[in-house]
């Protein structure tokens, strides 16, 4: 076997395994008022933290992570040499300016302004709680363990939804592989086609990611206090790497109208059909989780159907040319359309060579989406609220179950995967050749800038004549969000003793 390339015993657990086994978990977030005793609080707590080697060696019946902000960096004394290594927008933060949040859609009712959590103040630490039972105690211990260092600014409970998000819809099912030994050689023609394993360097700083390449981070010199303790740099082994084995957290609180969303899809089925069948048409899959489009019996990306929730990855879109099966504006297939280097080909070198001249593609508009391998994420969401069944959400009488998702995703670079997903993918109204309709989701349904509307949604029709439907509802209320970073176990030990 081949020995393992990644440093598991550096690396927080969070990037092996979302810990669907602990259906108890809660979110604390944390602002530094003693930088000192803080810092002691971190050094001791990071004792507790988690690895991936012990995922990898036993099970376990809690886990705990630690992630900060840059203004928690900056909170607990790091140098702003040393913050300003990492990327810009983890440094501006998620609410740190008006453009960036026109960009991912915050804006009217999920405005920062408005929001409850993350925009002012910003959270400095970020501790992740997930426990088998007994989760409120452990929690309780912990708080109390912080002194005078950290005061507590908000706890973000969740629910367990048995594998379901608040909708209704089986959740958590399309994730990437990560290529945890270093084989994969990006850059060959096995690219040209859709593939599911990719480079570690994807999700984890200090490794070479897609590109074949360093994403920047933080390395320093040797001489700088602590910084002997921290990795040496793949790329350049004379300096410390203090992002290696760390990951950037995303993380966002999204309320979601389960009542307006099926009472809106009952009111537009009518007597045309079942309101699940146009949900699952604006979702992307069935809810059960398996896909709209038929299955393939290929692997993809080398990783066979052994388990439920691979086999319902084994497609792409190639077949679903007019999006017949799957709208080329459904959540899940603009969230990853499954796209290779050159969309609608097979592999070999006479292929590729005709490819890259610009001929043999029967779809020209398959060229307007990008390479999914270069934006995706790994998902770690977790739902909160009371589950209401669909059937119950639609009638008048139904009670505000008051539900939604707290959107966790980790990635190596926020502007080229989660920001690039949120802008270019999800929010933009003209997705893969569309015109006038964001994501239905997700969809703020303000008009673009010229005026244009963007709350439609299409379904393709066998003959031709595409049923459009207008007036989406805004289902989806960003509640907060900030961006994290979660590191490796000797560069938190870093920011204990800066």
């Amino acid at each position: 076997m081949t020995p393992p390339h990644a440093e598991f015993a550096d690396i927080q657990g969070l990037l092996w395994s979302g810990y669907g086994g602990l259906t108890e978990a809660c979110f604390v977030l944390l602002g530094v008022a003693d930088a000192r005793a803080a810092r002691a609080w971190l050094g001791s707590v990071a004792r507790s933290v988690t690895t991936v080697q012990q995922l990898r060696e036993q099970r376990v019946d809690r886990a705990l992570h630690v992630a900060l902000t840059a203004e928690g960096m900056r909170a607990l004394g790091a140098a702003d040499s040393v913050i300003g290594g990492f990327s810009a927008e983890f440094i501006a933060g998620m609410a740190g300016d008006e453009s960036r949040s026109r960009r991912l859609g915050d804006v009217s009712r999920s405005a920062p302004s408005l929001w409850r959590w993350g925009s002012a103040p910003v959270p400095h630490v970020l501790v992740m709680l997930y426990a088998k039972q007994g989760l409120d105690a452990w929690r309780l211990q912990i708080e109390a363990d912080l002194g005078p260092g950290l005061a507590v600014l908000d706890r973000l409970a969740t629910t367990d939804m048995g594998g379901a998000e608040p909708f209704g819809f089986t959740d958590g099912v399309s994730q990437p592989s990560i290529d945890w030994t270093g084989k994969r050689e990006p850059g060959t023609t096995a690219d040209l086609d859709y593939g599911n394993l990719l480079s570690a360097g994807e999700f984890l700083l200090g490794y070479r990611n897609e590109y074949g390449r360093y994403t920047d981070r933080p390395l320093l010199d040797p001489a700088l206090p602590s910084a002997k303790e921290l990795p040496a740099a793949e790329d350049d082994p004379t300096l410390r790497d203090l992002g290696r084995n760390g990951s950037y957290l995303v993380m966002r609180e999204l309320a979601q109208d389960v009542r307006e969303f099926w009472r809106f899809v009952t009111a537009q089925a009518g007597d045309a059909g079942s309101p699940v069948t146009l949900a699952q048409a604006m979702v992307g899959r069935q809810m059960s989780g398996d896909p709209l489009v038929p299955l393939s019996a290929q692997p993809i990306g080398g990783v066979g159907p052994r388990q439920p929730d691979v086999a319902r990855n084994q497609f792409t879109y190639a077949g679903d040319a007019d999006g017949l099966h799957c709208p080329f504006g459904a959540h899940v297939r603009r969230a990853n359309p499954r796209t290779g280097d050159m969309p609608g080909g097979r592999q070999g070198a006479v292929s590729q060579l005709i490819r890259t001249l610009g001929f043999g593609h029967q779809d020209l508009s398959q060229d307007l989406v990008a390479a999914s391998r270069f934006h995706r994420i790994l998902r770690r969401g977790r739902e909160f609220g009371a589950q209401l069944d669909w059937r119950a959400a639609s009638r008048p009488e139904a009670p505000d179950p008051n539900a939604g998702l707290h959107f966790m995703c980790l990635n190596a670079n926020i502007s080229r995967q989660f920001e690039f997903i949120q802008n270019a993918w999800l929010m933009s109204a003209r997705f893969d050749g569309l015109n006038g309709e964001a994501d239905p989701l997700l969809g703020n349904r303000e008009p673009m800038p010229a005026g244009h509307a963007t709350d439609g949604f299409t379904l393709p029709q066998q003959n031709g004549m595409n049923r459009r439907i207008g007036g989406l509802r805004t289902f989806i209320t960003v509640r907060g969000g900030a961006y994290f970073f979660l590191p490796g176990l000797r560069a938190l030990r870093y920011f204990a003793a800066a």
